[in-house]
């Protein structure tokens, strides 16, 4: 049994972080884990991807096409984009946000209308008040970890002591708080 999960997002969002807290919780609970970075022009605002496969044994990080269990979306646009990788029956959580990409920020473009009906069965969260909620917007990612939590098998004092030895001690408060709020969304 290999779980796949995209975490994808825009540079800046947080998606790497999100993938550390995944992989060292999975790795907490036994499992061999693979981790992938895919980053694009992320200081400037570029799709950011990040590949965590985790189960018995894994021999690649990568998810392919119609191969994703979860997708975790930090952004509309960018949940779209993956939407090919997610399997039948697979999940789809994604921020409510919308970031302008650069073609849509120099006129060149339009940002897509109503994505978010446009993404099957899609658990679709207004994480930035609930990071907002927690005392910082950049929490963002960890409410999204918070809410893909409450769909895993792993116990919610895991995913608890993993942020407590993944985050630097002076986010530690604020990033607590925005798991719980994920996790209870």
């Amino acid at each position: 049994m290999t779980k796949n999960i995209m975490i994808v997002g825009v540079g800046g969002q947080g998606t790497l972080l999100a993938s550390r807290i995944l992989g060292n919780t999975v790795i907490n609970e036994g499992y061999d884990v693979k981790v992938s970075e895919v980053h694009g022009m992320s200081q400037r605002g570029g799709s950011v991807v990040t590949y965590v496969k985790y189960g018995d044994k894994v021999y690649s990080p990568i998810v392919d096409k119609g191969e994703a269990d979860i997708i975790l979306a930090f952004e509309l646009l960018e949940a779209y984009r993956a939407l090919p990788y997610l399997k039948k029956g697979g999940k789809i959580i994604v921020n409510n946000q919308k970031i302008d990409p650069m073609p849509v920020i120099s006129g060149l473009a339009k940002y897509p209308e109503n994505i978010a009906e446009k993404l099957p069965d899609a658990t679709v969260v207004d994480a930035l008040s609930l990071a907002k909620e927690a005392g910082n917007i950049k929490a963002v990612n960890v409410v999204l970890i918070g809410v893909m939590a409450k769909s895993t098998d792993i116990p919610y004092e895991n995913w608890v002591e993993t942020i407590k030895t993944t985050v630097p001690p002076k986010f530690l408060d604020v990033n607590l708080k925005a798991f719980e709020l994920g996790y209870n969304a």
